[in-house]
């Protein structure tokens, strides 16, 4: 039997060596370079899913034109009341939109969160109370978001901290919530004397209504926040997984607690929006915002259970269902179908998340086996 010869070649009659591993390319925190093409098609597949909803929700968007065209030709020839319907539409959309990116962000976290409304209603009648206003515009804005995101933080403090069920946790907020609006404002409207709060919705920029404007921040804060920061990538992790989060050593107890803060956060800024454009506040203002958000939320491909979701896809729900109302109205149709309306969508959309999960999981079943 003949060893090696010393230059590192094989001796005859032994069994070919496999060249040395680098160590660096197993090591923890340096993925193999499969792993990293497998991540990145994962990646790419799913952004490609996210364009595909969305440009089939922009194709019923056009849609739902197209039908109001057809129905009201004499008003859709008129690119004067084109503008201006459109206009309306998007400010029908701002407050609602609001509410709805600060909902997107609880869904996608595996909550849900439904005294949204009722926030929104609490913040506004304490920021109108006359104590308040006598701090100026400052106090009212400070008043208003201060109280939702204390809200926020408590339903995510009973819900994180305290085990209670999401749905159990805000629903006995909304109540609650409601209640106490009704006890401060002594179930009476209360009118905004500040006239820098009432000229958010009155005032345009560039023939823009500043609601419009107030939307398109909040939401491109929140697709940054989602999709570009840790923050977002464990909101997706918690909703997906939430003990493969945990494994991965994130707080969940801390980020579900934030990700209601947050849902406040974006009720105080919708409280304000919503005061201005009514020029006061009551106890049963935003009734139902929390099925309107939930809604658009879920026709923009946000699953209920958590996991996945996108801003844009849920704004371009908010403005789905804006348009659904707007069609109605120039139609001269009941309040009552539209809700109908509304409720079949719903379910339709519920539906083809169902069966498309079952297809998703039964295709990945067959691939691994």
């Amino acid at each position: 039997m003949t060893l090696s010869d010393g230059t590192g070649t094989a001796a005859a009659g032994l069994p070919a060596q496999s060249p040395p591993v680098d160590p660096a390319q197993t090591a923890a925190g340096h993925p193999r370079p499969d792993d990293l093409k497998g991540r990145r098609a994962s990646r790419g597949g799913e952004a490609g899913e996210s364009v595909k909803r969305n440009l089939v929700l922009v194709a019923v968007l056009v849609a739902l034109i197209a039908i109001g065209a057809v129905t009201q030709p004499q008003l859709y020839s008129n690119s004067t009341w084109v503008w201006n319907n459109i206009l309306s539409i998007l400010q029908l959309a701002s407050v609602i939109g609001v509410v709805t990116v600060g909902m997107t962000f609880v869904i996608i976290g595996g909550g849900i969160d439904l005294s949204v409304g009722a926030i929104v209603a609490l913040a506004g009648v304490w920021a109108t109370t006359v104590a308040t206003q006598s701090y100026g515009a400052g106090g009212m804005v400070f008043t208003a978001i201060t109280v939702a995101v204390a809200v926020g933080l408590i339903n995510g403090l009973l819900i994180s901290y305290g085990k209670l069920v999401p749905f159990i946790a805000t629903l006995a907020m909304l109540v609650a919530a409601r209640g106490l609006a009704a006890e401060i404002s002594d179930k009476q409207t209360q009118m905004s004397e500040s006239s820098l709060i009432n000229g958010i919705a009155a005032d345009k920029l560039l023939g823009i209504p500043l609601l419009v404007y107030i939307l398109a921040v909040v939401a491109a804060v929140g697709w940054v926040l989602l999709n570009r920061t840790t923050f977002g990538r464990r909101t997706v992790a918690v909703g997906g997984n939430v003990e493969a989060a945990r494994l991965a050593g994130i707080n969940v107890k801390r980020h579900t607690m934030l990700l209601y803060g947050l849902s406040g956060l974006c009720c105080g800024i919708a409280a304000i929006m919503l005061t201005s454009q009514g020029t006061s506040a009551q106890a049963a203002m935003a009734n139902l915002y929390e099925l309107d958000a939930i809604a658009a939320a879920i026709i923009g491909g946000t699953l209920l259970s958590g996991g996945r979701g996108t801003i844009v896809g849920s704004l371009l729900g908010v403005i789905i269902f804006a348009t659904i109302t707007n069609l109605f109205a120039i139609n001269g149709l009941s309040t009552e179908a539209q809700n109908m309306v509304k409720g079949g969508i719903i379910i339709a959309a519920v539906l083809v998340q169902q069966f498309r999960f079952k297809a998703v999981s039964q295709f990945l079943s067959r691939n691994k086996t």
